[in-house]
């Protein structure tokens, strides 16, 4: 019987295992708050990122500062509620920077406030279109490159939301809980291929998304209020959503597949 010693001996555990040299990663919603951080840390790490985004420039603007600052990365616009562009993105990744052996599926339109009486029809199918049948579809796209480059790491952009319920934010909170158990049946169908599925759950972030559902700037004492629901008592960076996403792509992360990594600063605690 091997010993924690021989194991240890035989797979040192060292800074190696955080790094994704060699490996060609797909962000999508790259240029959002959270993606933009992936992608930047990514490349800082070896990886080649596919930087991928509804609007083309943007996409590309990120890129350009990627590989101004010793990184490599292509700018790739996509819609990815369109099969046809999803499939297009994955066949340009391919042959500018090889098989794809991550996908961080991130993107997530900014959703209307409201009960299920009050978010009207088109409003509910435009969130889950974008939600969830965009990480369908892009994963569709992408896995089939995975496996044929002999596996890899598959994350799913979820939320604390998916896991606890959250007032007027109905089509929001269906999707990430759709997000999640999405996740554990794609581990559970690709384990054989060598494919990883994991979900990362951010609490509370500092991006457009927090702007954009307090009407910009958030009042200082309601500021106040909403980190009080934190242990940390504060909302999250970005970059510390990246690191977790890191953790995820690399070997780090080996022996973890059909799991939420619950990044929330403690709010589900207590």
């Amino acid at each position: 019987m091997k010993t924690i010693a021989d194991v240890m001996t035989n797979r040192p555990i060292n800074e190696k295992v955080f790094r994704l040299d060699g490996k060609v990663a797909v962000v999508t919603g790259g240029t959002g708050g959270i993606g933009a951080a992936i992608c930047t840390l990514f490349a800082n790490v070896g990886a080649r990122v596919a930087v991928v985004d509804l609007d083309a420039g943007q996409a590309q603007a990120l890129a350009d500062e990627i590989n101004a600052s010793g990184g490599t990365a292509i700018g790739i616009g996509c819609d990815v509620t369109k099969e046809a562009s999803t499939l297009e993105a994955a066949a340009r990744v391919v042959a500018e920077l090889g098989k794809p052996t991550v996908l961080v599926n991130g993107v997530a339109i900014l959703d209307k406030s409201g009960t299920i009486l009050e978010i009207d029809p088109e409003e509910w199918e435009k969130v889950h279109r974008v939600n969830i049948h965009g990480y369908y579809l892009m994963s569709r796209a992408v896995l089939p490159h995975m496996i044929e480059a002999g596996g890899g790491s598959v994350i799913h952009i979820a939320s604390m939301h998916g896991s606890v319920g959250r007032a007027n934010r109905v089509s929001y909170t269906s999707t990430k809980g759709a997000i999640m158990q999405m996740g554990r049946t794609m581990a559970a169908d690709h384990a054989a291929q060598n494919i990883r599925v994991n979900t990362l759950s951010p609490g509370a972030v500092q991006t457009r998304r927090i702007a954009y559902r307090y009407n910009g700037e958030m009042p200082a004492d309601l500021r106040k209020q909403v980190e009080s629901k934190y242990l940390l008592n504060r909302m999250a960076d970005p970059a510390e959503l990246a690191t977790g996403a890191l953790f995820l792509a690399s070997d780090a992360s080996s022996f973890m597949t059909g799991s939420d990594l619950l990044i929330d600063g403690g709010y589900c605690a207590v």
